[in-house]
């Protein structure tokens, strides 16, 4: 699983940043993506904060 933020989209709100530590964090007020591809273990709660995010600015891509 490969997933990528809209910076231009994304609120800074750091839900995703909370709910899924190892693949994103806040920089300068945005979330960003830390890895290349996320991990199998964090593959449940990375999905939940794609699902949860307010603005859909998180995108699965292949």
């Amino acid at each position: 699983m490969k997933v990528k933020i809209d910076a231009d989209i994304c609120i800074g709100c750091g839900l995703c940043a909370n709910t899924c530590p190892e693949v994103y964090q806040m920089k300068e007020d945005k979330a960003v993506v830390v890895v290349d591809v996320v991990p199998k273990e964090a593959e449940e709660r990375c999905q939940t904060a794609l699902d949860d995010c307010p603005v859909t600015a998180i995108m699965s891509i292949d």
